[in-house]
């Protein structure tokens, strides 16, 4: 098993994971902690993503792009207003012009998109995404 890269402070990033499937965010935040990650943080509104990037400054944000409350690009919007400078890995089922063009939407924005993968996502993607 690959390790993942550490942090700043030479401990495992620290990942935030936002989907509105509590499923998903379940097995997520399993495959995570399987390659090592010991802080996940779950939130299934945009909301509450944006109070836990505040408070907690996660290394590595895992954002679905379809949310009911927000969608993902208006998420990352915001995310990169409010300063986030960590990776992205953005999550989809839309087919891969969509997950494209929100992965070149972020990037505009100026965030670090550290892969861009379609659901469900292998946990070898997931370890290699989260040790960028």
């Amino acid at each position: 098993m690959n390790k993942i890269a550490p942090s700043g402070d030479g401990q495992p990033p620290r990942v935030l994971v936002l989907d509105d499937d509590r499923f998903m965010l379940e097995m997520l935040k399993d495959m995570l902690h399987t390659i090592g990650v010991r802080e996940v943080y779950t939130e299934a509104t945009t909301r509450h993503a944006l109070a836990t990037l505040a408070e907690q400054v996660p290394d590595v944000l895992v954002c679905d792009l379809a949310l009911p409350d927000m969608d993902g690009i208006e998420f990352l919007q915001a995310a990169a207003e409010r300063g986030f400078r960590g990776g992205v890995i953005l999550l989809s089922g839309m087919d891969s012009g969509v997950r494209d063009a929100a992965g070149e939407l972020a990037r505009v924005l100026g965030l670090h998109v550290a892969g861009i993968f379609r659901k469900p996502i292998a946990p070898d993607q997931l370890r290699s995404a989260v040790a960028c």
